[in-house]
């Protein structure tokens, strides 16, 4: 009986090679495809929050009603203001990051400029930057009644700032204190506790309560008492004897 001879070696590396090299090529063709949709470090494709244009940003809360506004501040707890020890303005994290939980947070802006695109008109925005960077705009101040050209530099970018409504040291001093770094920093970057206004009316306020401070602008202050009442009421923050008796005061004018 005649059997079939075995093949040799060299035969065999022969029927091997063209199966080896289909294989190189595969695997080539799968790291290719790795590298340009994420899988590796050169080619990573951005997420979708930073890669979509940032979306339309709504105007600022509207306010309640003053009877709304009277009764949240009644729920407010009344207490003396507690030591300002130990408070920096890095307690409440990264100035503007975008690393937050409360709304546009993660949206691939930063928070100052979510707050310029929300309260200024005639913006232009730098090209490249996904419609995020600001360049110039109009700002119809709420606080002041003036109306600012904003142009951003070096220079001219501190003409329109960023009030935090409820200010970081005030808010320090009536619960905050206690907070965790992730709730501070969201408190820190809430756009209801946000507002672009005049440079150096915002300096006049530093960290003053409606007890101490209150727009110079009158047919605002009505707006601006009731956004402090609704994040102090929001966040748990207590209030001052006398911050109560001037919310109240103000309330009564509307």
């Amino acid at each position: 009986m005649n059997r079939p001879k075995p093949r040799s070696r060299r035969m065999r590396g022969r029927a091997a090679g063209p199966v080896a090299l289909i294989v190189v090529v595969a695997i080539a063709g799968l790291t290719w495809i790795g590298v340009n949709t994420g899988g590796g470090e050169q080619g990573k494709a951005p997420s979708m929050t930073t890669s979509a244009p940032a979306p339309p940003l709504s105007s600022p809360t509207t306010p309640v009603s003053p009877s709304t506004a009277q009764a949240q501040l009644d729920t407010l707890d009344v207490k003396g203001r507690a030591p300002k020890t130990g408070y920096e303005r890095s307690e409440f994290g990264q100035a503007w990051t975008d690393d937050v939980t409360v709304a546009q947070g993660r949206n691939g802006c930063d928070t100052r400029n979510d707050v310029l695109r929300r309260d200024l008109t005639a913006i232009t925005v730098k090209p490249g930057s996904r419609e995020c960077v600001v360049l110039s705009g109009i700002l119809l101040d709420p606080y002041s009644g003036k109306t600012i050209d904003f142009m951003r530099g070096e220079k001219t970018s501190p003409a329109v700032q960023i009030d935090h409504v409820v200010a970081m040291s005030d808010a320090w001093q009536k619960g905050a204190a206690q907070w965790d770094r992730a709730k501070r920093t969201d408190f820190a970057n809430d756009p209801a506790n946000l507002q672009a206004t005049d440079g150096p009316t915002n300096q006049k306020k530093g960290n003053g309560d409606a007890a101490t401070w209150l727009p110079p602008n009158k047919a605002y202050r009505c707006t601006y008492v009731s956004r402090q009442i609704a994040v102090k009421a929001h966040y748990g923050l207590w209030v001052t004897a006398a911050e109560k008796d001037a919310m109240a005061r103000t309330l009564a004018t509307c």
